[in-house]
C-alpha cells in the first residue's frame, strides 16, 4: 500500500472513533435530564442578608 493510503485509513479511523465518542458523550449528557437555566443574579442577591452584600 502507498503511504498516502495508510495515512487516509488511519485518519478515517480516528475520525470515526471521535464521532462515536462524541455521540456517546451527547447521549450521556442527554440522559441526565432537562437542563435548567442558571439562577438570575437578582434572585441570589435577594436571599442574602444585607450585611453580606459587597455591591
Amino acid at each position: 500500500m502507498d503511504r498516502s493510503k495508510i495515512v487516509a485509513i488511519i485518519t478515517g479511523t480516528i475520525s470515526i472513533v471521535l464521532a462515536i465518542a462524541y455521540l456517546v458523550v451527547v447521549q450521556i449528557i442527554d440522559f441526565r435530564g432537562e437542563m435548567l437555566p442558571a439562577p438570575i443574579v437578582e434572585t441570589i442577591i435577594q436571599g442574602l442578608p444585607l450585611a453580606n452584600l459587597a455591591i
